[in-house]
């Protein structure tokens, strides 16, 4: 590690921190929008390289000198006024950048409008600093994948231990945000995709509810599952964050330390801990400390999904990707070379050295063969009981508990470029969340060996205030945030 790549001055700080400086004067957002470029220019177009930025926004500096003089003439918009951002590349932003969801396909996609999220931060007065690198297509083109992997960007690096997984599909804006190249980003998720990226990257991610924040001009795969969400160093930036996207005045983060968890009573997802001593160890801490901060802790051991639980959930995965991708495509007004999801299969092989260069796209070809008919909406049903009613809300009513926490997932391994993904046992349930469309938030937990883990907090339907609260009372006691070094995992003979 160099000190060379540490954050200087107020590039590293949080993004509430940062609004109180820019506030008092004390830095400029041109100053903060110039001091992240050049940072993004040093760490990951070159020395650690994480390939975590795939294009910076030409207009962001002018952005950030609007703010600027807003802030002079005692007009400010908010507390996200000038605070530098990054998108995922499946969000479409009216920014002169296209969105490319990591595919050359998409290579022309600039359509000129926002998405109502980027909307609601633009209103907010944040500053669109560009575009993170993603697992191309959100992860959803082959089972042997490579997390991270984007043929427009290459492979995002782990901050912490640069040969680690920086997972995803949101991965550019986990790492980007960890090695504090922007102030905060947004990612997005099916399942897995913001907090599985947040937890390796060692940062907060919040999946909101289903449709609390809108998914209209995002590159789509299954309308019942995708959302977005902020990715953040702290509870408080993320709810400040969603306040922005959701718009319509919410408050989320009125309620941030409002809570101790003397006021909770918290349902322990035992049986999805699993048997990683070095895991175990760590979420018992953290259970201990929750305990002895006054918070009634209910253990729950016992629990199964149905046995076509992960084929259904598959089955709806593909369908609805056939659907909504099509959609999408079609009705882009940018020039792009594919209008459904039969010619994007036709483009990649077209240019299969770039494109399938290292994994192919089974997942693409089997979506093409299904069919949104009454089987598939029998299976669609079925799926959301098993994780609503007999999933999540049995276990909160059960157990008569607030809020649910788990790990938010195993120790990353190291990426592997030949065999794709290869994860250890999966430690957590926000497979559960994902699937019912309920809020899930990782907070940093600790660390193994450099490497993060995060401690998740799940609730149900439209309880995200109160699981951004909860965490938000665990964060304070934890304060378990570690500025990442740009390391490699030592080899040992």
């Amino acid at each position: 590690m160099s000190d060379h790549y540490q954050p200087n001055g107020w590039l590293g700080k949080p993004v509430a921190e940062i609004s109180a400086a820019l506030a008092s004067g004390s830095v400029s957002s041109e100053t903060l929008t110039r001091g992240y470029l050049a940072r993004i220019e040093a760490i990951d177009g070159s020395g650690p390289a994480l390939n975590s930025v795939l294009a910076t926004n030409p207009d962001a500096l002018a952005q950030a000198m609007a703010s600027d003089q807003r802030r002079q003439q005692g007009d400010a918009l908010g507390p996200l006024d000038g605070i530098p951002v990054l998108l995922k590349d499946n969000i479409e932003t009216a920014d002169p950048l296209p969105t490319t969801a990591g595919s050359t396909a998409l290579a022309t996609n600039t359509t000129g409008r926002d998405s109502p999220l980027v909307a609601g931060l633009r209103a907010a007065g944040a500053v669109i600093l560009g575009k993170t690198n993603l697992s191309q297509w959100a992860n959803f083109r082959s089972s042997f994948s490579i997390s991270g992997w984007s043929s427009v960007r290459g492979l995002v690096k782990n901050p912490h231990l640069l040969d680690r997984t920086a997972c995803g599909s949101s991965s550019g804006s986990g790492a980007a945000v960890a090695a504090a190249l922007a102030a905060a980003a947004v990612g997005t998720e099916t399942n897995g995709s913001i907090i599985c990226p947040s937890q390796v990257n060692g940062i907060v991610g919040f999946k909101p509810t289903v449709g609390l924040v809108s998914a209209e001009y995002i590159v789509p795969i299954s309308p019942t599952q995708d959302t977005a969400g902020p990715m953040t160093r702290t509870v408080y930036d993320a709810a400040l964050m969603l306040d922005a996207m959701v718009g319509s005045g919410s408050q989320f983060v009125d309620s941030i330390g409002t809570l101790t968890p003397a006021d909770l009573r918290i349902g322990v997802l035992r049986f999805s801990v699993g048997d990683n001593p070095k895991i175990n160890a760590l979420f018992n801490g953290a259970v201990n400390q929750l305990e002895a901060a006054g918070a009634t802790v209910v253990e729950i051991n016992e629990f199964s999904v149905p046995d076509e639980f992960w084929g259904d959930e598959l089955t709806l995965l593909k369908t609805e990707f056939k659907s909504s991708l099509d959609a999408y495509l079609a009705q882009s007004p940018a020039d792009i070379p594919v209008r459904s999801l039969a010619q994007l299969i036709e483009f990649n092989e077209a240019h299969a050295e770039q494109e399938l260069s290292l994994f192919g796209q089974d997942l693409f070809e089997s979506s093409l063969e299904t069919e949104e008919d009454e089987a598939f909406k029998a299976t669609r049903s079925n799926l959301l009981r098993a994780a609503r009613e007999d999933g999540i809300d049995q276990l909160l009513a059960s157990y008569n508990v607030d809020i649910l926490i788990a790990p938010s997932g195993p120790i990353a391994p190291r990426a592997d470029t030949v065999n794709g993904d290869v994860w250890p046992a999966w430690s957590g349930a926000g497979y559960l969340a994902a699937i019912a469309g309920y809020p899930h938030l990782t907070v940093p937990m600790g660390h193994v060996s450099g490497i993060p883990l995060g401690l998740s907090f799940i609730g149900p339907a439209g309880a995200d205030q109160q699981v951004l609260t909860a965490g938000a009372a665990w964060e304070s006691l934890a304060n378990a945030f570690r500025q990442p070094q740009f390391l490699t995992t030592p080899r040992h003979p």
